[in-house]
């Protein structure tokens, strides 16, 4: 799951960054509503935590925006206000949750956690395919019934392509799903975890297809 943190202290957004990273989350910061704007539009995020006390637009500002303008994005709100009326404010706009400053990391990272499941129920927090069963919550693959051990890269690749199935999907798509802006994933680099994920795949009959030129797809899974 890709997180977006808009938050305009820096040592802060650094922490929380790296607090994400390590519960295995690809996260991402900027300071302002406007890189935020930016982000959504070269990154596939799921997870916006929002400070509200942003310079320029504040973090309301933008909120209302992003819901009128049709983004599905969970949405939760950190900030320093611990007013009733504000959280009311955050919730009647669109927040999926709220929480006030200072906060323990334990209940970010649950509250975190408990997001990225809603936002899965919506769609399924199970992919099958043919013989291959993908869990998104607990970040598991069974293949054939037996699991599929698989790195962390290669398994958030895994989820994006067969989250994705009968659509062409590029690398620089897979790149902006599975990788934060710090880390660099090469062309070649994808190229390779592709390589390996169908040796593993395709003995079951499931295949990655090369498109040339534009990128791989997953067709649908038609049983024998």
């Amino acid at each position: 799951m890709h997180v977006l943190i808009v938050e305009d202290d820096p040592l802060l957004a650094g922490g929380l960054s790296e607090t994400l990273r390590r519960a295995g989350y690809v996260a991402d910061a900027v300071p302002s509503a406007e890189q935020a704007d930016t982000a959504l539009k070269v990154s596939q995020i799921d997870l916006v935590i929002l400070d509200v006390g942003l310079p320029g637009a504040d973090g309301f500002t933008w909120l209302k925006k992003l819901r009128s303008n049709g983004g599905q994005q969970s949405v939760l709100v950190l900030t320093a206000r611990n007013d009733v009326s504000d959280r009311v404010h955050g919730l009647t706009l669109g927040a999926d949750d709220y929480l006030p400053k200072p906060y323990a990391t334990e209940e970010l990272l649950a509250r975190v956690y408990a997001l990225a499941r809603r936002g899965r129920a919506l769609k399924s927090r199970v992919i099958e395919h043919g013989p291959l069963t993908i869990d998104l919550d607990r970040k598991r693959a069974m293949l054939s019934g037996k699991p599929l051990d698989l790195p962390q890269r290669e398994h958030a690749i895994l989820e994006y392509l067969f989250s994705n199935v009968e659509a062409i999907v590029g690398k620089d798509k897979i790149a902006g799903a599975v990788a934060s802006w710090h880390e660099e994933i090469s062309a070649n680099a994808i190229e390779v975890h592709i390589s390996r994920l169908r040796s593993k795949l395709e003995p079951s009959g499931i295949k990655i297809r090369t498109i040339r030129g534009l990128g791989y797809l997953v067709e649908a899974w038609k049983d024998a």
